[in-house]
């Protein structure tokens, strides 16, 4: 029997390019905004792109937040990209830049999302390498540190503890842009618009 892979739609993810890209490694993955089905997937995909706010909202209205925590926390293995990596964490202070409170998001991983300052141009958009922090991640079979990958993006995440953080890239300053424990696999860049690295990425979540 084949496995459910589904990607949650909750309207602000490049949906169909992640589809596109699983469909070129050999699975079939369903794009659902049903609690039902992501309760009975054997993997969830979480893509974004958008705002932090926005997304938890859209996520809490479309009734999804228990389904998705409770496949985590239940050993699914979940594959979180971009904004689906940055709601992972506690809270975000892109509402707080706008003068609101702080955005609260999942707290599967304790720490909070921060905004490039400084005198960087964001967002951080094109072509960035990844420095390995940790070994053996299975997703990262056949990649090699140093490897390019694409990002998009104004803010990003810092765990509060080292053990989550898989890779780490530079721009202005090092930061988190991959993370991985247990089930829990995350990335600031986008493996669905970084070619044949990107690809192999998504093939080896599709083999875990």
């Amino acid at each position: 029997m084949s496995q459910v892979i589904a990607i949650v739609d909750y309207g602000m993810g490049n949906l169909r390019s992640v589809q596109k890209a699983f469909n070129s490694q050999g699975a079939r993955p369903v794009i659902t905004a049903d609690s039902k089905v992501i309760e009975r997937a054997d993997k969830v995909v979480l893509p974004g792109v958008g705002a932090f706010g926005a997304a938890m909202k859209e996520l809490r209205k479309r009734k999804l937040l228990d389904a998705i925590t409770g496949k985590i926390k239940g050993g699914a293995p979940y594959l979180g990209l971009c904004l689906g990596l940055q709601i992972l964490f506690e809270e975000s202070e892109e509402s707080a830049s706008t003068g609101g409170r702080p955005a609260k998001g999942l707290g599967i991983v304790t720490g909070r999302v921060h905004k490039f300052r400084g005198q960087l141009k964001v967002p951080h958009m094109g072509w960035n390498t990844l420095e390995f922090k940790k070994k053996n991640c299975p997703l990262f079979k056949g990649i090699s540190n140093g490897d390019y990958f694409y990002f998009v993006h104004s803010f990003y995440a810092k765990p509060t503890k080292s053990e989550w953080t898989v890779t780490q890239t530079s721009y202005g300053r090092s930061f988190c842009s991959g993370i991985w424990k247990d089930n829990v696999f995350a990335f600031q860049f986008h493996p669905e618009k970084s070619q044949a690295k990107g690809l192999r990425l998504i093939k080896n979540f599709i083999k875990l």
